[in-house]
């Protein structure tokens, strides 16, 4: 999802960000993929840069990436900023973590489950009723 600047202080693309990236030495602080590497992921995740995959063939032969090669697409990581709080407001360093995209979305995945959940109900007009104790 593309990222609404306006929603966030103006000094993030000149001093938040290059902060937080600068402290992830341009590298996913989850899994350690390097910002605008290129390369595949196989069916577990893991990635492979071209460079890697280049020496591999070099050595090996096709043999030992041909199934990569066939079933996944070549990508590029771009590192986006996460929120750890889930709070767009909450710009203290402790809470931003430097993040690929993959590393992103899994840790995000609960937080976005619970929103669609919440936006569904709210189109059909479902709405959570707080929880009162009944006496009797």
């Amino acid at each position: 999802m593309p990222i609404d600047y306006k929603k966030y202080p103006s000094n993030w693309k000149t001093e938040i960000r290059p902060t937080i990236m600068e402290r992830a030495k341009n590298c996913c602080e989850f899994c350690g993929v390097k910002n605008y590497d290129t390369g595949f992921r196989d069916k577990s995740g893991v990635f492979y840069n071209d460079s890697f995959i280049i020496q591999q063939l070099e050595l090996h032969g096709i043999d030992m990436f041909d199934e990569i090669l066939s079933t996944s697409k070549h990508i590029r990581i771009v590192l986006t900023i996460a929120h750890l709080d889930h709070d767009i407001n909450n710009n203290d360093p402790s809470n931003l973590k430097a993040l690929c995209q993959k590393c992103h979305l899994n840790y995000d995945k609960e937080h976005h489950r619970k929103n669609t959940k919440e936006t569904l109900n709210k189109k059909k007009g479902l709405v959570d009723l707080p929880f009162t104790e009944h006496l009797t």
